[in-house]
């Protein structure tokens, strides 16, 4: 294997998705008002489920590549291909936990826009993280890896 054994994501997707957050949570810290407009802490209450299932799917998703012996990180070689747990259901659990995640953070954080740019984040994952992920997939495991897309969704 060589270094040029990886995807060539733009950057570390936890990264994107911490990044979409705190520009939005920033943002509106300068605008004292824009909250949810729910009484008391009920944002923290409908956040916080939120915040759990997306731990508990990205640690599942994440526990079966670690089982397999393959990098859970993209821009490390893949020397396995997980089809097993949530990869029955999904082709990126993990992205879609840190998804969960995200929204349960913008709901503790009482930030509307947060969560409004989940919406774009989800857009450059999608554009440049999975989208440089399965030709790189394809390429490594071949018709394994078509047939596997062929038969899961990318997100859900």
């Amino acid at each position: 294997m060589t270094k040029t054994d990886t995807p060539g994501v733009i950057a570390p997707p936890p990264l994107i998705y911490l990044g979409f957050l705190l520009v939005g949570w920033g943002t509106e810290a300068l605008f004292r008002d824009v909250t949810f407009g729910l009484e008391g802490d009920r944002h923290r209450y409908l956040g916080l489920p939120l915040l759990i299932a997306g731990f508990l799917i990205e640690g599942e998703a994440t526990m079966r590549f670690r089982r397999s012996g393959t990098a859970v990180e993209p821009w490390k070689p893949s020397t396995r291909l997980v089809t097993n747990g949530l990869y029955r259901f999904s082709r990126n659990p993990i992205y879609v936990g840190m998804a969960v995640l995200y929204g349960g953070l913008a709901l503790i954080l009482d930030s509307p826009l947060a969560l409004a740019l989940l919406i774009p984040c989800l857009f450059v994952i999608d554009r440049g993280v999975i989208a440089r992920e399965e030709p790189y997939l394809e390429a490594r495991f071949g018709q394994d890896y078509r047939d596997y897309r062929s038969r899961v969704r990318r997100w859900l």
